[in-house]
């Protein structure tokens, strides 16, 4: 089952084409991380799937309430926290999430124990009583998510909802994620923190107007660069590149100094054969390592600026 579902959604603002054919399926339960560079179109995308504005073009489903035709629906179902929230200065904390939980048709009873649940949660139940106009920027961000998740949404959209935290306060936000996940709730995460992408998110969408990429961080990794081997040897690694690329499975090998790095599509089946050649030939190995790439190395290559990737 998908939580959210769309067909060649697309989004024009005059001549400009914001969104340009989006077609993705993100299951149920799933943590979502959706990336790209300001400007890409992310916040559009999701302003269209929480049904606050309507696509120029396309279809999309969200909690199975189709966007333009059942909006009104679709709003109820999800929750949002968008990158610049709106709160009442004039209420307390525990005001605005008893009012917005009304908003979503709670009793005042439930949104009242609501509110308490995740006031309590993001570590906001000592200054509930406190007018919000005089918040810091991350109480201000971590009250945002709280009523974001007050009617219990099967789908939440969250955009930068560790921007402004400490880091304390940027673990909880975390663990809630990871909490909306087991509880089979989907998350749709826009951040530019790489890290958090890697720890969270079972599937990732790279944009930049249109659909560059999709999949989870460990196969965009192994799709773009392959797998790979670092070989430490004791002396010079330059002797033994010919011996490595001899072998029929091995794309490219490369010697830095000490270091032999080889390329290799299925390294956990060829590794061994790569050491007993190395090994019968002569060649003092130290130790063994797998190549890695972060996210970002993903992202960069794909995404990143075209002229940086040419320099």
């Amino acid at each position: 089952m998908f939580a959210i579902e769309t067909h060649e959604l697309t989004r024009r603002f005059g001549e400009r084409v914001a969104v340009d054919t989006l077609t993705l399926q993100i299951p149920a339960g799933h943590v979502f991380g959706f990336l790209g560079p300001n400007g890409a179109g992310k916040t559009t995308t999701v302003r269209m799937l929480a049904g606050l504005i309507a696509p120029s073009g396309g279809s999309a489903r969200v909690a199975n309430y189709e966007i333009g035709r059942q909006s009104e629906e679709v709003r109820r179902a999800v929750g949002l926290l968008t990158e610049t929230p709106g709160l009442y200065d004039k209420l307390t904390a525990q005001q605005n999430l008893v009012f917005f939980g009304q908003l979503y048709d709670l009793t005042r009873t439930v949104a009242t124990q609501q509110a308490q649940t995740y006031l309590q949660l993001l570590g906001l139940w000592e200054r509930r009583d406190d007018l919000v106009g005089g918040f810091s920027k991350g109480m201000r961000q971590k009250l945002a998510i709280a009523r974001a998740l007050l009617h219990n949404p099967q789908v939440v959209f969250l955009d930068e909802p560790t921007s402004g935290l400490d880091p304390e306060a940027a673990r909880t936000v975390r663990d809630s994620v990871r909490a909306l996940r087991d509880q089979g709730r989907t998350v749709f995460l826009t951040t530019h923190n790489l890290n958090e992408v890697e720890e969270l998110c079972d599937l990732v969408g790279l944009f930049r107007g249109h659909l560059v990429a999709l999949g989870a961080p460990n196969e965009l990794r192994s799709r773009l660069f392959g797998g790979g081997t670092i070989v430490r040897l004791a002396g010079s690694a330059a002797p033994w590149v010919a011996t490595a690329q001899a072998l029929g499975f091995v794309r490219t090998a490369v010697a830095d100094q000490d270091t032999l790095i080889v390329s290799i599509d299925d390294p956990e089946r060829h590794n061994p054969e790569l050491v007993r050649t190395l090994a019968t030939a002569g060649a003092a190995i130290r130790y063994v390592e797998a190549q890695s790439h972060s996210l970002e190395d993903v992202y960069l290559e794909l995404v990143g600026n075209p002229e940086e990737r040419r320099s």
